[in-house]
């Protein structure tokens, strides 16, 4: 076992690493009606600067995950680092949209690299018992992450310089790349395992687990669209928000890192089904409060737009893998790959709904897609607590981020 000050080594480059990359997710969301204008785009298009992250994260976890099992980590951190910064320089330095949009594109594809491969060479290496401590610091660094790629955007650089943020972002991940080749143990010896023979198909025929499978896409489509297109709401009327009161209203997502543990607890004790109905209570009750023309109002309906969301996240997660027996690495890429198109489709889908209808048609959209949590939690509840989480929570997959 390693000494403490080495595991709050491996802690602080886990942390890093994948703080920097889900950073990297986020860095235009809060600047958006800048660059619709900036462009001479419409929101839609402007949206795909996020939505293509999404969408190459998703096409690429499931690839990324097999190089993880056939591979050693460094090389796969070390390219898929170069990447994710070169394109990031991409970002900043184009002034055409459609580059823009391809360069966001690639930085998705790569992405997997340091976070569902690290989250796969953590599983590898660590002792159980320090798995979860190491796999709790990953959790909250998505969080970090992904609140840190939006005040870099709209906060920490002016709106006027919003592309020095990608310059940023690339010597962040940068230098997160280095300390992990640095600091990270070594893997174990490799060995030839075939027991995950089961495939992806006869996972996605497990009843119970494709329910869950449809919590996480529909609950990161209503996330992902809420905070995609709350720019555009609040940068209008009757607010005219500037760019920095919008991004400080992401501070919101800090909710998050309290939400998970709350989560596990609240599921250990009344089941995975009463903690779905009370996340989606919460997420439905704030996503009426954004109808409510008052920014203290708007402030704490963003606030349970995230405990909602990381609430139904965190439990669906939880109960996923309680209920594995084996295949738990193609498991939760499939969960992770669901996820993520869940996002790039609401993302996309919440786009039609506001440029016809506003952000009350958004709203409507979201709530039409939370009956699916809802509803999930319903049948879960009625079926009782045959099926709860383990009493210590299993180590969560590369998904919490939006």
């Amino acid at each position: 076992m390693q000494a403490p000050a080495g595991e709050r080594c491996v802690q602080a480059v886990v942390f890093a690493l994948v703080a920097t990359t889900f950073l990297t997710m986020y860095v235009t969301q809060p600047v958006l009606p800048l660059l619709t204008a900036e462009v001479g785009v419409t929101p839609g298009v402007a949206s795909l600067t996020v939505s293509a992250v999404v969408l190459g994260i998703a096409l690429a976890n499931l690839p990324f995950g097999v190089l993880a099992d056939r591979f050693p980590i460094g090389p796969i951190v070390l390219s898929g680092g170069a990447v994710v910064a070169l394109a990031s320089i991409t970002c900043a330095m184009t002034q055409h949209i459609g580059v823009l949009i391809a360069a966001r594109f690639l930085q998705g594809l790569f992405i997997p690299s340091m976070s569902t491969c690290l989250a796969a060479y953590l599983s590898r290496t660590l002792p159980a018992h320090r798995l979860n401590v190491v796999m709790g610091w990953y959790v909250s660094a998505t969080v970090a992450g992904g609140l840190g790629g939006r005040l870099l955007g709209g906060f920490v650089f002016s709106a006027a310089h919003w592309r020095l943020a990608f310059v940023a972002a690339a010597a962040l991940v940068v230098a997160a790349v280095i300390a992990a080749l640095r600091w990270l143990p070594r893997e174990p010896p490799r060995r030839h395992a075939g027991e995950d023979a089961a495939g992806f198909l006869r996972l996605l025929a497990r009843e119970e687990l494709l329910r869950l499978f449809a919590v996480g896409f529909f609950a990161f489509f209503i996330f992902s669209s809420m905070f995609n297109y709350v720019p555009f709401y609040l940068s209008g009327a009757p607010f005219h928000f500037s760019v920095r009161v919008i991004t400080l209203l992401y501070l919101a997502y800090l909710v998050g890192i309290a939400a998970g543990p709350f989560s596990g607890t609240l599921t250990r004790r009344l089941g995975t089904g009463v903690t779905l109905i009370a996340g989606s209570a919460l997420f439905g009750l704030s996503l009426a409060l954004t109808l409510v023309p008052s920014l203290p109002v708007i402030a704490v309906s963003l606030a349970g737009i995230c405990g909602g969301f990381f609430v139904i996240h965190s439990a669906a997660v939880g109960s996923l893998n309680g209920r594995l027996t084996g295949s738990r690495g193609r498991a939760n890429s499939l969960y992770v790959l669901l996820y993520y198109l869940g996002g790039a489709a609401g993302i996309s889908a919440s786009g039609a709904a506001y440029a016809r209808w506003g952000w009350r048609g958004t709203v409507a959209l979201a709530a039409g897609a939370l009956l699916v949590p809802l509803s999930v939690g319903v049948a879960e509840a009625m079926q009782g607590r045959r099926r709860q989480p383990p009493e210590t929570t299993p180590a969560l997959p590369d998904a919490l981020n939006p």
